[in-house]
């Protein structure tokens, strides 16, 4: 492992996720990991969207935090 340059925390976390994949489905990981990342942000500025409109719906947005 110091070869590699990691420690061997490092080693054993990356053989417990990806240890029994094989090359193909590194790939397909690899390749998903930025759409699902792009997908979280989504889903997190979509649910503070909604957390923001509710609270507009019953009215708890001060007069000063209304003036953007």
């Amino acid at each position: 492992m110091r070869q590699i340059g990691v420690t061997v925390q490092i080693y054993y976390r990356w053989r417990r996720e990806y240890g029994g994949m094989s090359r193909e489905q590194l790939k397909r990981q690899k390749e998903l990991e930025p759409e699902n990342t792009r997908l979280r942000r989504a889903v997190s500025d979509l649910t503070l969207d909604k957390m923001i409109l509710a609270e507009a719906a019953r009215g708890t947005i001060s007069p000063r935090q209304r003036n953007f």
